[in-house]
């Protein structure tokens, strides 16, 4: 019963910790400007199907989608047999499910070990990949100390709970085999059964293994579950929400400011009234306050594999833009704003904003607004639509275009178009 009542009292700690730490993240993307993305819900929920769920955005490089589809799905199927190991530690049982299940269970127990070992595989040589091979999407200016260390503490962890897992099944296997009270007949072990030979044939000890192996996995697993919200990690979670409320609209497609086409259609009809707006006091952007919720939340989503700035012709040519460093600004920028309303409270200024203090005007300005950032990302982030705003606030509020903008601002303004010439003789080039 103390083992109990310890199990219990640390779900509980586990589970409280989560949800303030998750509370502080809604709390920081609903920092956000309103935006109705509740339309269509089946085109929808086929969009999170097929890009969440199905990982299809994920093939454009196949070696590193089989290695991820081997870690997604292991570690979703391998957690069902949480759910059996919080149940035995609730209740002092053991096996609960391999009675009810019957040979069913065999086959789960046998698909979970092969899955663990495919795990296994697949964080390896991730592992691999980033220290070793040294790919070169996984550095740049903004991968400093903590998302280097970050991706790797994810990997070990991983690489840990699936060992601590295949040992506590090689331990119950040999007690099996050994006919220990309360280690029942159930299961097949075509992975830990390579194992256990491995194992002292002490009985006594196999127990200390098998329990030691069985606590650490369990903690370990709650453990994560409370590190998620700290690390980029959390997409596991954010990928399917994010990917639900994506941006159904053509991807090259720019939104029109309302604050803007009310005050053109004010002027163009003196009886237009002007209709509400859901936007804030700026025009475009400035600070994460100024973005909507859907971008903050993108931001937490990012899981910082580099695929957009791979393929950003700005930074594949030495600029300065780095569609991921403009995700991980924004999660960072966000980050601080809520630590100051955590320790000041509301109404606090601390004179920083994300134009300018995390993402610089080069950055913006090197864009090509081509979309291949969308496009590359495995979960529907838009960082595009980020510098999109932080553009509209340079431009139309603080008129810090470069010249070669500021002189088609003026060639619209005058001559109705981009170029300098007068609207007389537009078609001069028909003559002839």
């Amino acid at each position: 019963m103390t083992d109990q009542i310890i199990f219990l009292l640390i779900i509980l700690a586990a589970v409280f910790y989560f949800t303030v730490n998750v509370k502080k993240i809604i709390r920081n993307i609903n920092l956000g400007l309103p935006l109705n993305r509740s339309d269509k819900p089946l085109q929808r929920f086929m969009v999170m199907l097929k890009v969440a769920f199905g990982q299809t955005k994920m093939v454009k490089r196949p070696i590193a989608a089989i290695l991820h589809f081997f870690v997604y799905v292991g570690f979703v199927i391998i957690n069902l047999e949480v759910l059996e190991i919080i149940i035995d530690g609730l209740f002092g049982t053991h096996r609960i499910f391999a009675s009810p299940l019957g040979g069913l269970y065999n086959f789960l127990i046998g698909s979970f070990e092969i899955l663990a070992a495919l795990v296994l595989l697949g964080v390896i040589a991730f592992y691999a990949r980033r220290n070793y091979l040294k790919l070169k999407r996984f550095s740049g200016v903004e991968m400093g100390k903590w998302p280097k260390a970050d991706a790797d503490y994810i990997l070990i962890i991983e690489t840990v709970l699936m060992i601590a897992f295949l040992t506590m099944n090689a331990a119950d296997y040999r007690l099996q085999q050994i006919g220990s009270p309360h280690y029942i007949n159930a299961g097949v072990f075509p992975i830990s059964g390579f194992i256990s030979p491995l194992l002292p044939s002490s009985e006594s000890i196999l127990i200390i293994i098998e329990r030691s192996a069985w606590w650490f996995h369990i903690i370990g697993i709650l453990a994560f579950l409370n590190y998620l919200p700290y690390s980029k990690h959390f997409h596991i979670i954010l990928a399917f929400p994010n990917t639900y409320y994506s941006n159904l609209e053509p991807k090259g497609e720019f939104t029109d400011m309302a604050s803007v086409t009310n005050e053109v259609k004010a002027m163009l009809d003196t009886a237009y009234t002007p209709q509400p707006v859901a936007e804030g006091n700026r025009f475009g952007a400035k600070d994460v306050t100024d973005l909507t919720w859907k971008s903050l939340m993108e931001a937490y989503t990012c899981t910082e594999c580099g695929r957009c700035t791979s393929v950003c012709p700005a930074n594949i040519t030495g600029k300065l833009l780095s569609p991921r460093k403009i995700m991980m600004d924004t999660r960072d920028r966000m980050e601080e704003i809520g630590r100051n309303l955590d320790k000041h409270g509301k109404g606090f200024k601390d004179e920083k904003s994300l134009l300018h203090d995390y993402i610089s005007k080069e950055e913006i300005w090197a864009c090509t607004t081509c979309n291949a950032c969308t496009e590359a990302c495995p979960i529907n982030i838009d960082p595009l639509n980020i510098i999109v705003e932080l553009r509209r606030y340079s431009v139309m509020e603080e008129s810090k275009a470069s010249a070669s903008l500021n002189n088609m601002f003026a060639n619209i303004e005058n001559n109705g178009a981009p170029w300098k010439y007068s609207p007389a003789d537009r078609f001069n080039w028909a003559k002839d």
